[in-house]
C-alpha cells in the first residue's frame, strides 16, 4: 500500500553507497530509470511513499567528508539491522546498487516501503532541514496553507515555496489520491515544487510477494468476527477504559472543526461502524481522533461491496491513519480482513470474471461487486 520519493543529493550521491556493500538502500530498477512526469493519472492509481530533495548547499556538503559517509549511512544500518537480526537477509527487492537524485517507491503492503524510507530518513544529519509526513497529513497541511494565503494571484505557488524554504528533503508515506480537487491541486503543487529545484523521480518497484507485517505479533490490537451484538465489544471497552467512567466526548479537527465521540474515557474511544466510516468524515478527522485517543472500538464493520464503496474508502483511511499513529484498533467484523474486501476487485481481476453465458444467466451476477483499483 505504500511508495517514496528522495530529492537530489547533490555532491551526496555516495551517501547512497557504501563501499563494496550487496546491497543498496534507495535506487531503480537497473535500465529503468525513467524521470516522472508527474500528472493527475500517476497520482489517481498510485499510492506510494514519496521522497524527494532539493541540492544542498556547497556549506552543509563542505561538512561530510567521505569517510564520514563511509562509517555511517542507511546502508550501513541496513546492514546492521540484517547482522543483528532485526531484517531478513536476502531481499533483492528493497536493494541494489545505483546512486538516484529522487525515487518513488511503489509495491505490495508489508514489502518494507515504509521502513526502508523511515531507516533512509532517520540516519541522515539531524541538522538538515528534512520533514518525514504522512500523505493525508501532508495534504491536510496544503489545504490549511491555501486557506491562508486565500485572494492570492496563485496560492499554490506561494505554498510550494514555503514547503521548499523550510525542507531540504520532503519524505512522503502512503503517497494516494482519490480525491479529483487533491490530484488538480498535486499537479500544480508538484509543477511549483520542480520549478524550485526538486528532482523529477526515478520509479523503483518493492516487488517482493513477502508481507512482513503478517509475520509480527498482533497482540496490539483486537480482531473479532462477530455477528450477534454489539455487547461484546462495549464489554471489552469497558474492560479497557477501567475504573473510568465512559461518556460522549469531542475530538478538535483542524480549521476548527469537532469530531463527536459517542463514548470516551482513558485514552479509549468507541463508535458503531456507521458513525465513523459511514458519515461525510476523512483524514483530518481521523487524525483528530488519534491525538486524542490512542485506541479505538469500533463496532460491526461491514464487508464492503458496490453499496458501501464510500464507506470502504473511509475504512481504508482510518487504518491508514491509526497505523501512521500507533493507535490500536479493537473491532467486530462480519467477516475475516480478506471476506471484507471480497467484493471489490480491481480492473485486471474483473475483467478475468467469467462472461455472461446461455448457462451462465443475469440471475448468477453479483451486483454487490465492485470494480475498483
Amino acid at each position: 500500500m505504500s511508495r517514496a520519493l528522495v530529492k537530489s543529493l547533490g555532491r551526496f550521491q555516495t551517501a547512497f553507497r557504501h563501499h563494496g556493500a550487496k546491497r543498496m538502500l534507495l535506487n531503480a530498477n537497473s535500465g529503468t530509470s525513467h524521470d516522472i512526469r508527474y500528472n493527475i493519472d500517476m497520482c489517481k492509481c498510485c499510492h506510494s511513499s514519496y521522497m524527494f530533495s532539493r541540492a544542498l548547499s556547497v556549506d552543509a556538503a563542505a561538512k561530510v567528508t567521505y569517510e564520514e559517509v563511509k562509517r555511517v549511512g542507511p546502508l550501513v544500518e541496513y546492514e546492521r539491522r540484517i547482522n543483528a537480526g532485526e531484517l531478513e537477509d536476502g531481499d533483492n527487492c528493497q536493494s541494489s546498487i545505483s546512486p538516484v537524485k529522487g525515487l518513488y517507491l511503489y509495491g505490495g503492503v508489508g514489502t518494507g516501503k515504509t521502513m526502508l524510507m523511515d531507516l533512509f530518513f532517520d540516519q541522515l544529519p539531524c541538522n538538515w532541514r528534512k520533514k518525514r509526513i504522512h500523505f493525508h497529513d501532508f495534504m491536510l497541511n496544503v489545504h490549511t496553507r491555501l486557506q491562508r494565503h486565500k485572494g492570492v494571484s496563485d496560492p499554490l505557488e506561494v505554498v510550494a515555496g514555503e514547503i521548499s524554504h523550510e525542507s531540504i528533503l520532503l519524505c512522503l508515506d502512503e503517497f494516494m489520491v482519490n480525491d479529483v480537487a487533491d490530484a488538480l491541486i498535486l499537479n500544480r503543487l508538484f509543477k511549483h515544487l520542480f520549478c524550485n529545484g526538486a528532482e523529477r523521480c526515478i520509479v523503483h518497484e518493492i516487488g517482493s510477494s513477502v508481507d512482513y507485517r503478517r509475520r509480527t505479533s498482533a497482540e496490539e490490537g483486537f480482531y473479532f468476527i462477530q455477528n450477534g451484538t454489539s455487547g461484546f465489544l462495549m464489554h471489552r471497552f469497558n474492560e479497557l477504559i477501567g475504573e473510568h467512567t465512559a461518556h460522549p466526548q469531542e475530538a478538535e479537527v483542524l480549521m476548527g472543526r469537532t469530531l463527536q465521540v459517542p463514548l470516551g474515557g482513558n485514552g479509549c474511544a468507541y463508535f458503531p461502524f456507521e458513525e465513523l466510516c459511514d458519515k461525510p468524515l476523512g483524514a483530518a478527522d481521523y487524525f483528530g481522533l488519534c491525538k486524542n485517543f490512542h485506541t479505538v472500538a469500533l463496532d460491526g464493520v461491514p464487508i464492503f461491496g458496490l453499496h458501501n464503496r464510500t464507506a470502504a474508502y473511509r475504512f481504508v483511511t482510518l487504518v491508514d491513519v491509526m497505523y501512521e499513529n500507533k493507535a490500536r484498533l479493537v473491532c467486530t467484523a462480519e467477516g475475516t480482513p480478506f471476506d471484507l474486501f471480497e467484493r471489490i476487485v480491481t480492473v485486471a481481476d474483473a475483467h478475468n470474471i467469467a462472461p455472461r453465458t446461455s448457462s451462465r444467466s443475469r440471475k448468477n451476477d453479483d451486483f454487490d461487486l465492485c470494480v475498483d483499483n
